[in-house]
């Protein structure tokens, strides 16, 4: 990744999202992607995601998300920021 050109997306999920494997679901997905980031469950009932890379893979990410849950998402927001870089790979986190 190119950190000049990298960007992130923190996105949250709302819907039937806990308790389904959302969030195993999601780092397998992104094992086919150029990305890093984490995945977490939130208190209130959402799945909260952030996805760094190239904006088209991160894009592509995220629309395989969407893609394989289909109607057990009922809201997603998400807020493009700049990478931090933090991030070695894309994991489940607390």
């Amino acid at each position: 990744m190119d950190h000049a050109t990298a960007c992130g997306c923190l996105v949250h999920y709302a819907g039937r999202v806990q308790g389904v494997g959302f969030r195993a679901t999601a780092v397998t997905i992104a094992q086919q992607f150029p990305i890093s980031g984490y995945v977490r469950n939130l208190p209130d009932g959402r799945v909260e995601l952030l996805a760094e890379g190239e904006r088209d893979q991160v894009e592509a990410f995220l629309a395989s998300v969407r893609s394989y849950w289909g109607v057990a998402i009922r809201e997603e927001v998400t807020d493009w920021r700049s990478a931090t870089g933090h991030y070695p790979g894309f994991r489940v986190t607390r």
